[in-house]
């Protein structure tokens, strides 16, 4: 089959490569929902390449595939590398080759698909609470050792509270057990779980919490990872301790918990102490004590044995008979002297009373002296100062007398008196020449 066109038709109308090439280019590139788009298949061929990983994502059932690239300037970026035969998640942007005529998708971001993408999320946010330190091992309080009020949350149609109800009765009884009901899977149970928490924190009887649940698939035990949870847990004002049933991996409510056990009955078992367990502890404590007791009495006894022994040797009574006998002689010495001090002491003393008994006026007086005082209280020394008519007072050794002056008597030339008015003669006396004439 032929077409007749004319010639100028065909150059009129006729693209060159290039031409169509950017069209195309031009329609795909300049799309808004070509622009950024996200991708979901397998990945199939990849290949490593000096400029970057060049790869096809195809469907499952390879029906369809687009051409991928990821440049070396992104690859450090993505959140997992693409590999033959994941199913990822790609965001993209679509670019035409025009040296080929293809196109292919520029991959911005890789992500896991499905399961791997929930992985993804939980690392993700596990990393964030980690960096804000909520799983420390220094802010994880101790489990009180014997509470009396705990608290559980859980499902109450769940085998994990008949399992924690049987527990706690059979290791301890009479134990105060509250229970905040919670929804421990779907959609709605991490709210659940949340407000039966505070619940607890509101009533403030408890002294230590259990968040427990039974067994079961990844998905179902989701609500123990989600951010609201595990916040809840982080913050509550008691002691927690979960009790989740699960043996693959910890959960994110199991590593903020400050204490965390795989069974609900593990982790009413770990909460309390069992009862017989107590009664063997404290038989075994008294076992012990009297151990301890009895080796403290034995190790006295030998010490006071070994000082008796070294009180024998040092013969100590021989010694205080030495200090006693010491003693004595030094009383016995003090006693000498200090009656010898007194002895000269009562001497001079009777020496100096009969010194002051001498002086004694009134001693002098005693022997028949007189003292003559003038009226002012003056001792009259010389007839020459008194006056006829004066009054005078004469002390005796008995009393006194008051006389008047009748006549004064001047003592005769050089006559003196003496103390005690014996008289004294004068150098110029007849006594005194009389001795010096018989001495001529």
């Amino acid at each position: 089959m032929t077409f007749d066109l004319p010639d100028s038709l065909i150059l009129d109308t006729a693209l060159s490569v290039s031409g169509l090439t950017d069209y195309i280019r031009l329609l795909l590139e300049q799309d808004e929902q070509l622009r950024q788009v996200w991708v979901t298949g397998e990945v199939s061929s990849a290949n490593h390449h000096r400029s970057g990983l060049f790869f096809t994502l195809q469907d499952t059932d390879r029906t369809a595939g687009i051409k991928c690239v990821v440049w070396n300037s992104q690859l450090p970026k993505l959140a997992q590398i693409p590999v033959t035969g994941e199913q990822i998640i790609i965001l993209g942007s679509i670019r035409v080759y025009p040296q080929r005529g293809e196109y292919q998708l520029s991959v911005w971001q890789t992500l896991p698909a499905g399961v791997g993408l929930q992985a993804l999320r939980y690392q993700q946010l596990k990393n964030r609470l980690l960096a804000e330190g909520l799983f420390d091992a220094q802010r994880k309080r101790s489990l009180p050792t014997h509470p009396q009020t705990i608290a559980v949350v859980t499902s109450p149609t769940a085998a994990a509270w008949g399992d924690i109800q049987k527990t706690l009765k059979q290791r301890y009884p009479g134990l105060h057990v509250l229970f905040s009901p919670a929804t421990v899977q779907g959609e709605q149970a991490p709210e659940s779980i949340v407000k039966a928490i505070e619940r607890v924190e509101r009533d403030g009887r408890a002294e230590v919490l259990i968040l427990s649940r039974g067994g079961g698939a990844v998905e179902e035990l989701a609500c123990f990872n989600d951010e609201r949870v595990v916040r809840s847990l982080a913050t509550c004002s008691i002691p927690v301790i979960t009790g989740i049933g699960h043996q693959r991996d910890e959960s994110l409510a199991d590593l903020v918990a400050d204490a965390c056990v795989h069974t609900p009955t593990a982790a009413a078992e770990r909460v309390v102490p069992a009862l017989s367990e107590l009664y063997t502890e404290h038989r075994q404590r008294v076992v012990a004590l009297n151990e301890v007791v009895q080796d403290s009495w034995e190790t006295a006894e030998n010490k006071l044995q070994v000082l008796r022994n070294r009180l024998r040797r040092l013969r100590l009574d021989r010694q205080v008979q030495q200090e006693v006998d010491k003693l004595a002689w030094k009383r016995q010495h003090l006693v000498q002297i200090t009656t010898g001090r007194s002895q000269q002491a009562t001497q001079h003393l009777e020496l100096l009373r009969q010194k002051l008994a001498s002086l004694d006026p009134k001693a002098v007086l005693q022997r028949g002296y007189a003292v003559v005082r003038q009226k002012d209280g003056a001792i009259a020394r010389s007839a020459a100062e008194l006056a006829v008519g004066q009054e005078l007072v004469i002390q005796l050794g008995q009393g006194g007398v008051k006389v008047k002056v009748m006549e004064i008597n001047e003592p005769p030339s050089g006559f003196t008196v003496a103390y005690g008015g014996k008289p004294a003669y004068s150098a110029d006396s007849p006594r005194r020449q009389g001795r010096q004439e018989l001495n001529g």
